[in-house]
């Protein structure tokens, strides 16, 4: 069964998530964004050894760690999709712009497109592009274990921003529509900031695509 674990890291309290297969307890870092030493211990007390870092994009309170940990632990980062690469190229700036300490650049092992698969130990979790609040933003999703990591693609009661570069509020739409309410509405999804909810509830009650 895949089990996971939600760490709310650096100013913006963005929701990095540790994941793993709990038989084999090899698992993986999904964004993030800072506070290394904090998820490597939690890490370390769950008995999850780390094998990979997935991105869901590329934003800094996502991604600004993801270059440190992958040198500390010797791990493979895997996505986003190769359409935030101007995002990972602007790392510093950001950092800059939002306070942040500076991001180590980083090149994907392995970018993710619609359709790919990603797997720890004896679980797999299938990836969907979902562009919108960035062009090459991801989401992934465990159909065993109703259990959906989907960045800022969609909140509690909320949507993602799509006035940042390269974003687009039609795109993102048609992601929640078309790529994560077929998840099914019993699915609870982990959004990239504050609490977990269930895609049956957001299409009813969401003010933003509720109804849809």
């Amino acid at each position: 069964m895949l089990r996971y674990r939600t760490l709310p890291v650096t100013p913006f309290q963005q929701n990095c998530s540790i994941v793993w297969c709990d038989r084999t307890m090899k698992g993986a870092v999904i964004d993030p964004g800072g506070e290394l030493d904090r998820i490597v211990e939690a890490a370390r007390v769950l008995g999850v050894t780390l094998e990979a870092i997935w991105l869901t994009h590329a934003h800094i309170d996502h991604a600004g760690g993801a270059g440190e940990l992958a040198r500390r632990l010797a791990l493979p980062i895997v996505g986003p999709h190769p359409g935030d690469q101007f995002w990972i190229d602007g790392l510093a700036e950001q950092s800059r712009m939002f306070g942040f300490a500076p991001a180590e650049p980083f090149t994907p092992a392995r970018w993710l497109h619609d359709g790919d698969t990603v797997t720890l130990g004896e679980e797999t979790l299938a990836v969907r592009h979902c562009p919108g609040h960035t062009p090459g933003h991801v989401v992934f999703h465990s159909p065993g274990a109703q259990r959906a990591f989907v960045g800022d693609v969609l909140f509690a009661g909320s949507i993602g921003r799509t006035d940042f570069p390269g974003g687009n509020h039609q795109q993102l739409i048609d992601s929640i529509v078309q790529r994560l309410w077929p998840m099914g509405g019993e699915t609870v999804f982990i959004p990239g900031h504050g609490p977990e909810s269930t895609f049956g509830r957001e299409r009813q009650g969401n003010p933003y695509v509720g109804g849809t």
